[in-house]
């Protein structure tokens, strides 16, 4: 036997979106510099996740970060390999922040020892194009 409580409509209130403020990081210099808040605290959340090395660093758990790093600097990783798993890569280290909706358009651009990668990632504050050297 199914149960229905009548709740008003009027005393539904809506769920206030939680806030990305977060403290910003000066990623090159290692370094705390103020606050950041929205599409710059996504951003920024982006190159970190896509930087720091997954099941290295103790204070995160196993679904934090990428192994994008590892799979460039493997020794037998064509720029052909590279370039065919770095997107399922990025997008995995991307899945568990609920902000990001979906990450696309990616380009590679080998140089020497590092590889410069742009992609697009679709975010609840809008499109956000990324840049990052690994």
């Amino acid at each position: 036997m199914a149960v229905f409580i009548n709740i008003p409509i009027n005393s539904v209130a809506e769920v206030a979106e939680p806030t990305s403020r977060t403290y910003r990081l000066d990623l090159d210099e290692g370094r705390i510099v103020g606050m950041v808040d929205g599409a710059e605290a996504v951003l920024q959340a982006i190159r970190k996740a896509i930087i720091t090395p997954r099941f290295k660093c103790i204070i995160y758990n196993h679904n934090y970060g990428s192994e994008v790093k590892e799979t460039i600097v493997a020794k037998d990783a064509t720029s052909k390999y590279t370039e065919s798993v770095l997107p399922e890569l990025i997008k995995d280290c991307l899945i568990p922040d609920k902000r990001i909706l979906e990450v696309k358009n990616f380009s590679f651009d080998f140089k020497s020892d590092e590889v410069h990668i742009g992609f697009t990632a679709d975010t609840i504050y809008g499109e956000l194009d990324v840049q990052e050297v690994i």
